[in-house]
């Protein structure tokens, strides 16, 4: 989302406020703000192009989701993400994608289950070039045709929550050999949620998450947490 984008006229102020908050979290979540750094509500909201309102407010929810912890008469300073936090984040996930996927046996639509399936052709097509920007937008739309084909707003919600705030460390581990190898599990969650088979779906879907977060601590890509 660009500046022009928050300093367009929002008459909605949930709106605005909806935009300040997820800017500022994907900041957070980026690494363009660090553990323990203050973040000050005029420069935020001069950079921002808004009052200092709506930056205080996404600052409180922030603060409920645990990146930022407000100190009173002191400032808002970041938490965010911790190794601990990474591990907890892909157990649940684990659990959560594979209730996603049995719920998908019985919803997806014809036009989601084509598009997983152009998804993940297009992915094999960039993986055999070693296309990693690409891999990683295709390993993120697979991600949301699922969360969306499993018809529960409460669930698709909650897993691109979950999904967003490990963009870094899984943007670095589709950049290894693992993107390949994740692209092939995305082929037999499908293959299982085409079958019907609710039972393997959520038993495949359950073990990507397992596998995935497996090859960070291989690789050493969570040291960036510690």
């Amino acid at each position: 989302m660009g500046n022009s984008d928050l300093k367009e006229e929002v008459t909605d102020k949930y709106s605005l406020r909806g935009r300040v908050f997820h800017r500022i979290r994907e900041d957070i979540l980026n690494g363009k703000y660090k553990d323990h750094e203050e973040l000050k509500e005029v420069a935020i909201g001069q950079e921002l192009g808004v009052s200092r309102t709506p930056v205080r407010e996404a600052f409180r929810q922030l603060e409920l989701e645990g990146l930022i912890q407000i100190i009173p008469n002191k400032g808002a300073y970041v938490t965010g993400i911790k190794v601990k936090d990474i591990r907890d984040i892909y157990m649940i996930r684990s659990k959560l994608e594979g209730l996603c996927a049995r719920w998908a046996c019985e919803n997806i639509t014809k036009e989601q289950l084509e598009e997983m399936e152009e998804v993940i052709y297009l992915a094999e097509f960039h993986a055999a070039r070693g296309h990693m920007e690409q891999m990683a937008e295709l390993d993120n739309r697979f991600h949301t045709i699922l969360y969306e084909a499993c018809n529960s707003k409460m669930l698709e919600h909650l897993l691109k929550d979950y999904h967003s705030y490990v963009l870094r460390v899984r943007q670095k581990t589709l950049s290894s050999s693992r993107g390949a190898v994740s692209n092939v599990e995305h082929k037999f969650i499908m293959e299982a949620i085409k079958e019907n088979n609710p039972d393997k779906a959520e038993e495949l879907a359950n073990q990507h998450m397992i596998n995935a977060y497996e090859n960070m601590l291989d690789k050493g890509l969570l040291e960036m947490y510690e």
